[in-house]
């Protein structure tokens, strides 16, 4: 099915969840022994924090639970404010995860994820996160408002103005490498413009900095978008 044009097309958050899961069901598919695909949320982070685990992502089994914390007072359980924090909100994602180890996340965005530019720093700083923690990343934006941004921007901005910085609708994959001779670490990138009205072309994403799975965009979209309904 080709692509739609998101401009002003109901039915997103459902199509969301749709593509979400067949994107991982398609993973599952083709990952090798020893990972697996889940969907999972995650809060967003902020410019520092350790990675966390995204929308889909791959696994190799299990990690160990680890103990719950313990107080000595019952006044350490409870904090001076606690307030609802709305930008503090969680999102699914695709997830790939080894032995435990979150190594890979599919990103499908969405028009709130970037309709402001809080939301949009936000969210940048969440998916550098991945980067600097060494978690390789897909981005899919279908959505083209506003008009001549994309993340892959931010991104750039913040590594290194040499990398690829599409504007949305585009597909962008990064690979996290081995260390780089003149210090931090090789990033690899594959970008694709996508157009309402052609076919979405399938993604590499990395597992490893020698292995990768491809994505298949198309064929996930096209049974989300039947099992969400848009036409």
């Amino acid at each position: 099915m080709p692509l739609h044009d998101w401009t002003d097309l109901p039915g997103w958050e459902g199509m969301h969840i749709f593509w979400m899961t067949e994107i991982a069901r398609g993973l599952r598919g083709s990952l090798p022994p020893g990972y697996r695909a889940v969907i999972g949320s995650s809060p967003l982070v902020a410019v520092g924090v350790a990675p966390v685990k995204p929308g889909v992502a791959v696994t190799n089994g299990s990690p160990q639970p680890s103990a719950a914390p313990t107080a000595t007072t019952p006044e350490a359980l409870e904090p001076d404010v606690e307030v609802a924090v709305a930008t503090l909100t969680e999102d699914a994602t695709v997830l790939v995860e080894r032995e435990g180890r979150l190594v890979a996340a599919v990103e499908l965005i969405s028009p709130r994820n970037k309709d402001r530019p809080s939301a949009r720093e936000q969210y940048a700083a969440r998916y550098l996160n991945y980067l600097r923690g060494g978690v390789h990343l897909l981005l899919v934006d279908v959505h083209r408002r506003p008009l001549d941004f994309g993340f892959a921007q931010l991104i750039a901005a913040e590594l290194d103005p040499a990398l690829p910085g599409p504007a949305a609708p585009s597909a962008v994959s990064y690979r996290v490498g081995a260390a780089a001779a003149q210090g931090g670490r090789m990033l690899g990138v594959w970008q694709h413009a996508l157009v309402a009205g052609e076919p979405l072309p399938p993604m590499p994403l990395p597992l490893t900095p020698d292995r990768a799975v491809m994505v298949d965009l198309e064929t996930s979209y096209s049974r989300a978008a039947a099992d969400s309904y848009v036409s």
